[in-house]
């Protein structure tokens, strides 16, 4: 597990721009503002970009590289094209598979659940769809929140630009398989959630 993800307070920032088809975040420490993380779909496709600005765009497959200030992979996120619900895959630093985020229809609101690769519910993100908070629970206790950091009214008006705060309680341990599929969920509420 790398020192970045033993944290426990990450600041989540879109990054915007005009006519912007790649998913690109990048993670500070918010107590600091150091930049911790940087997030990038690479190699988009022609035909996947076309799709991103149509409503086509949630179907279309993503992987996303969370690497660190020096550009090593820590995390990888990567989804196939999808017409329903498929789960998002997240890897490693040494592009081992380590879990799944999948999307689960919830009456009221958002679900998504954090899996092993043998489909094993390890915890469970839900929160309300036209809301900002969300909460990761394992076996019913609250072990992580996400919470939408508004940037401005006017930024947040005319941008599509997400901000989110992550905070993980303490007794998550450092060194458990659980914190990059939690730091790895946030940005799946912008994948399966916001963008639709």
């Amino acid at each position: 597990m790398t020192s970045e993800l033993t944290k426990n307070l990450f600041l989540v920032k879109q990054n915007i721009g005009m006519f912007k088809a790649a998913n690109s975040f990048d993670i500070y420490d918010p107590l600091t503002s150091n930049l911790e993380l940087v997030c990038r779909e690479e190699n988009l496709g022609f035909f996947t970009k076309f799709l991103r600005f149509t409503n086509f765009k949630v179907f279309t497959p993503f992987s996303v590289s969370i690497r660190s200030k020096n550009g090593n992979q820590i995390i990888c996120l990567k989804r196939n094209a999808s017409l329903g619900f498929s789960p998002i895959v997240i890897f490693d630093e040494k592009n081992m598979p380590i879990g799944k985020l999948k999307p689960k229809i919830r009456i009221g609101g958002a679900k998504i659940e954090i899996q092993d690769m043998s489909n094993t519910v390890l915890a469970t993100l839900t929160g309300n769809l036209i809301g900002w908070d969300f909460k990761i629970k394992e076996n019913n206790l609250e072990i992580a929140m996400i919470s939408k950091k508004w940037a401005g009214i006017g930024k947040e008006l005319f941008t599509s630009a997400d901000n989110y705060i992550l905070k993980i309680d303490d007794s998550v341990p450092n060194n458990s398989n659980l914190r990059p599929l939690i730091l790895s969920s946030v940005l799946c509420i912008d994948f399966l959630l916001k963008n639709k």
